[in-house]
């Protein structure tokens, strides 16, 4: 997507200086940085940290950082201590192994003389698929909101819901959730978009920074106004982005997408999950009992980042001192709560019957 009218992806590889350049995450929205990516312990940080974040992006993340260690020592044995050094920076989002799991399976059965080549080689193709199952994702999710927009009165717009950044900085470029919102401006259907904040990191900032880049309307809210839109009919569907789901639709994603799924139902909004299908976690099958929540540092929750009154960008503290914070940083999503899973390869319901019907070669 743009960024001051130059186009950019989340990631990219600096061809003169043989290295992986991010835009560093943490200081968005107020701030663009751009960042080399150029030891393993830079890898750890950019994924542990969150200077790249959302699953898909985590994933293009850790093979590109497999790339780097075969450059350094394409040994079996330091294949198997980079595969262990990255699957340890964020548990949650299941494409990060993913990504792991296909590198370290196709080097194996490599000689290592051929292994540094044929590692940077596919984390290329790796974040070059990523883009291709967005726009994908997109051209489906296009036809719901179509479908909403022949529905709406003259001079209405359709409404979206959506909640964290799920966005083309989440990925590779496109998104998920928004890549259907992106798509529906360029076709010039008249849209707005309500932005959840989505604390602890107010993600939704990211959100609104990229749908205001790219001239979609839209509305940043507090996380807490989303079932006040919905009972109120100022919501005509939810999309949201996904870490894991399992292998019969139970969607792990933000904290509080749980809670935009019971609000959504209770005011017959459809509730729909924009799902590459790197992120289907065929091994877990009860999302709540099974999928792992991370939880993260508490200084998230009693502290809030922004921008001062001097341009600065700090951090500044928002609880009373002393007081402990609880920090889980997804939440699970029952698949009986979702209308449906936006896929690159079409819609279909949240169910395992579904799922395998649309990638039996993965199931």
């Amino acid at each position: 997507m743009k960024v001051n009218g130059k186009h950019y992806r989340s990631l990219w590889w600096n061809q003169n200086d043989h290295v992986l350049e991010i835009i560093d995450q943490r200081w968005l929205p107020h701030d663009f940085r751009e960042q080399q990516v150029a030891t393993m312990q830079d890898f750890a940080d950019a994924i542990s940290e969150m200077r790249v974040r959302g699953a898909p992006l985590i994933g293009a993340t850790a093979a590109y950082g497999m790339a780097l260690a075969m450059a350094e020592d394409s040994s079996t044995e330091n294949l198997e201590k980079a595969w262990t050094f990255l699957e340890k920076t964020r548990p949650t989002a299941v494409n990060l192994r993913w990504a792991l799991n296909r590198c370290r399976q196709h080097l194996q059965t490599l000689p290592e003389t051929e292994r540094a080549a044929s590692a940077l080689k596919l984390a290329h193709e790796i974040a070059d698929e990523d883009v291709e199952i967005n726009r994908n994702i997109g051209v489906n999710g296009l036809q719901l909101i179509q479908e909403i927009a022949k529905r709406k009165p003259a001079g209405e717009p359709v409404q979206l819901l959506t909640h964290c950044n799920a966005g083309w900085l989440a990925t590779v470029d496109w998104g998920t959730a928004t890549s259907p919102m992106f798509q529906a401006h360029d076709a010039n259907i008249d849209l707005h978009v309500w932005v959840d904040e989505t604390r602890p990191r107010n993600q939704g900032a990211l959100t609104a920074w990229e749908l205001g880049s790219h001239g979609v309307p839209h509305t940043y809210i507090t996380d807490n106004a989303g079932g006040h839109l919905m009972q109120h009919g100022q919501v005509d569907m939810v999309i949201v982005g996904t870490d894991r789901t399992s292998r019969r639709g139970d969607v792990c994603n933000k904290i509080g997408t749980y809670l935009k799924a019971l609000a959504a139902k209770d005011n017959n909004v459809p509730f729909y999950v924009a799902l590459p299908s790197p992120t289907i976690d065929w091994s877990v099958s009860d999302g709540v009992a099974e999928i792992p929540i991370e939880q993260r540092n508490l200084r998230e929750t009693t502290h809030i980042q922004g921008k001062t009154a001097d341009g600065s960008i700090d951090w500044v503290q928002v609880s009373p001192d002393g007081t402990a914070g609880g920090n889980p940083a997804f939440d699970v999503t029952p698949n009986h709560l979702v209308t449906g899973l936006i896929t690159e390869r079409g819609i279909c319901a949240a169910s395992e019957d579904a799922l395998t019907a649309l990638f039996p070669e993965l199931a």
